[in-house]
């Protein structure tokens, strides 16, 4: 018998939105990886659904934290957990910072992780206030959530903590978003991911930056099926649509996924995808304009401006 096929009564079990709401990894991903590596292996409830032992949990941690330092997934997650903890060891650390150096990001990590939220709060509502939108995403936002990566993929913040970081940016992100004005000149932009893109902050950041460019921003949130998404872009007439995606799915299902997106797509409306795993990617889309940092976002407005401009004066 396989020993995996029925819960062990010596290990407690957790079911799959548990994982998927402690290491970030989404169920579609979970499952994928099941079927494709052979693990996790989780066994089955009496109702018939997933469950995943404590020491698997733990596995899958580690396994996110390598994925966020910059490994791939076909690389780690076949390993045995001793394997990944040496990969973890084997990180190269960071050299430490001398006083003058410290910055809003780093006393915002450090109240996160001495769990004064109040003060976290604060803090980035005055910087907020103090630096306008865009240049709180990007010099502030940008460096803080590779300062909490960083702490999760070291170990020196818990995935609680990671969680309430995210929550206390997305609410305070959406609140600027929602009091700007939607009446710039435009493209209309529809925003959102995939199914088994869960990873929302990073939606937001781009959101933000392009309605401070002008844009007229219509959000759908995360995890959109496709037709839903090609739908939804006829719908609102929408010039541009704009995905974003984290470092956890594998490069080459991205690739398939924004192909399956471009051939439902209208022909005139734009793709456009942003996430740090484009800046070193060896592949490509074609008709998908790619971008690795939010600093990107200004040209790219600019350089649709220009090609329609020059459209509307040929006709």
């Amino acid at each position: 018998m396989d020993i995996m096929s029925e819960p062990s009564i010596n290990m407690p079990c957790v079911n799959i939105s548990a994982v998927e709401r402690d290491t970030g990894l989404s169920k579609d991903i979970l499952r994928a990886w099941e079927r494709r590596y052979g693990f996790p292996k989780p066994s089955r409830d009496s109702n018939g659904e997933r469950v995943y032992p404590a020491d698997q949990l733990e596995k899958l941690r580690v396994i996110r934290r390598l994925i966020d330092s910059g490994l791939r997934p076909g690389n780690v997650v076949s390993e045995p957990l001793d394997a990944l903890q040496a990969r973890m060891q084997a990180l190269p650390s960071r050299a430490p910072r001398t006083e003058g150096e410290f910055t809003v990001a780093d006393d915002a990590l450090r109240l996160l992780k001495s769990h004064q939220l109040t003060a976290l709060r604060q803090l980035l509502s005055q910087s907020l206030m103090r630096l306008g939108l865009q240049q709180f995403v990007l010099d502030v936002v940008a460096p803080l959530n590779e300062l909490i990566g960083n702490a999760w993929v070291e170990g020196r913040i818990e995935i609680f903590e990671e969680h309430l970081y995210a929550e206390q940016l997305q609410q305070l992100l959406q609140h600027a978003i929602g009091t700007m004005s939607d009446a710039g000149p435009g493209p209309r932009i529809l925003l959102t991911t995939l199914p088994g893109e869960q990873h929302k902050l990073g939606l937001l950041m781009a959101e933000a930056c392009l309605c401070i460019e002008g844009a007229q921003c219509i959000s759908l949130g995360v995890q959109t099926p496709v037709w839903d998404i090609v739908q939804a872009a006829r719908a609102h007439r929408a010039d541009i649509v704009a995905l974003s995606y984290s470092q956890v799915t594998p490069l080459n299902v991205v690739c398939a996924n924004l192909a399956d997106l471009r051939g439902q797509l209208d022909a005139d409306v734009e793709l456009w995808c942003g996430g740090s795993l484009w800046g070193n990617a060896r592949k490509t889309v074609p008709g998908v304009n790619t971008m690795a940092a939010l600093a990107e976002i200004p040209a790219a407005l600019e350089t649709w401006r220009r090609h329609h401009a020059a459209c509307r004066a040929v006709q």
